[in-house]
């Protein structure tokens, strides 16, 4: 705590009163903003965990049928079975804001409705491996999306928190008690001076009563 460069006033004591009220209530609504931040992270993280195993778990498990493809058929029925896609795939990216802070949405758009067209070969030279390692993949996209959905939103969350909580320790522990002290040294100083000046003022008037007296 520090008593601040201000004149003793009593103009200048009401203006930090009202400045202080004012970091009160900034103090407060901080607060609040970084625990409603805090509560949305916490439950965003446990969805990030559970959304990243499911992820990793489809992976690995087209990983492993698409490995299994590449034994049983050759690299050029591969490169044909994929070379042409007949479904296409678009993605919307917008803002939605949390708590004031903007956050990614990622929106899935298949230009086909029809869940066949993921599979661009016809089923007759090709492995059923083939036909399960596309539909992995396919089936997990949406959770991959979701997945970097919410680890970029955690990301600037994270930073929207620490940027909060420095700026609501600032309020406690400096700029709210460096403004209680400088009132508390304001009227401490206006209170000494009114003292001094009822001091000097019972003097003038015993002078003066003394004076009257003396011409009696």
């Amino acid at each position: 705590m520090a008593v601040m460069n201000v004149n003793p006033t009593r103009m200048e004591l009401s203006r930090l009163k009202k400045k202080l009220v004012s970091l009160k209530r900034g103090h407060k609504i901080l607060k609040d903003k970084r625990d409603e931040l805090m509560r949305q992270f916490l439950l965003l993280v446990k969805e990030n965990k559970e959304l990243r195993i499911k992820v990793e778990k489809g992976i690995t498990e087209a990983n492993l049928h698409m490995a299994l493809a590449n034994g049983i058929m050759s690299k050029e029925e591969m490169e044909v079975a994929l070379m042409m896609p007949t479904q296409k795939v678009s993605l919307d990216v917008k803002k939605r804001s949390v708590m004031s802070v903007d956050v990614p949405s990622f929106e899935l758009q298949l230009k086909s409705g029809d869940k066949s067209d993921v599979y661009s070969y016809g089923f007759a030279f090709t492995s059923s491996e083939l036909d399960s390692g596309v539909k992995s993949l396919t089936d997990i996209l949406p959770d991959m999306l979701r997945l970097a959905e919410v680890e970029k939103t955690c990301q600037l969350l994270s930073s929207e928190i620490e940027r909060t909580r420095r700026r609501v320790n600032a309020l406690e522990h400096v700029l709210i008690p460096d403004h209680e002290e400088t009132i508390r040294y304001i009227s401490m100083k206006l209170d000494e001076n009114e003292r001094s000046t009822t001091t000097r003022l019972m003097k003038v008037k015993d002078m003066v009563l003394q004076k009257s007296h003396s011409y009696i």
